[in-house]
């Protein structure tokens, strides 16, 4: 079981942070297309400087904590999987702040002299 559990804890960071999606209305995964562009940017830099420390031997990963299954140069699935969850966490908590920041400013905004005349 230990070595589901690096892919276990990118799913509970999938879980934990849907709500922000669905409750408060991040509009992450509604934006598809934004979504895939800020998720490869990362993917294409972090991947290919984790290759490259693969490569040159600068770091490891260990086998109990990993399936095993590796990709290209080496890499294991968890470490792509990493690349493209934790991204889509950051993405989904930053929207809902600008959610939830956006209906406080509006919540706090005084009305308009027009609205004080009546």
């Amino acid at each position: 079981m230990d070595q589901y559990q690096y892919l276990m804890l990118m799913a509970a960071c999938l879980l934990l942070t849907l709500p922000l999606e669905l409750v408060i209305g991040a509009r992450v995964w509604r934006r598809p297309r934004r979504l895939l562009g800020a998720v490869a940017v990362v993917v294409a830099i972090f991947g290919v400087w984790d290759v490259v420390g693969i490569v040159r031997g600068h770091w490891t990963y260990s086998e109990r904590y990993t399936t095993g299954v590796l990709l290209p140069f080496e890499m294991p699935l968890e470490e792509l999987v990493f690349f493209v969850v934790i991204p889509i966490c950051g993405l989904l908590t930053y929207e809902a702040v600008g959610t939830l920041w956006g209906r406080l400013l509006a919540w706090r905004r005084p009305a308009s002299s027009s609205e004080e005349a009546r």
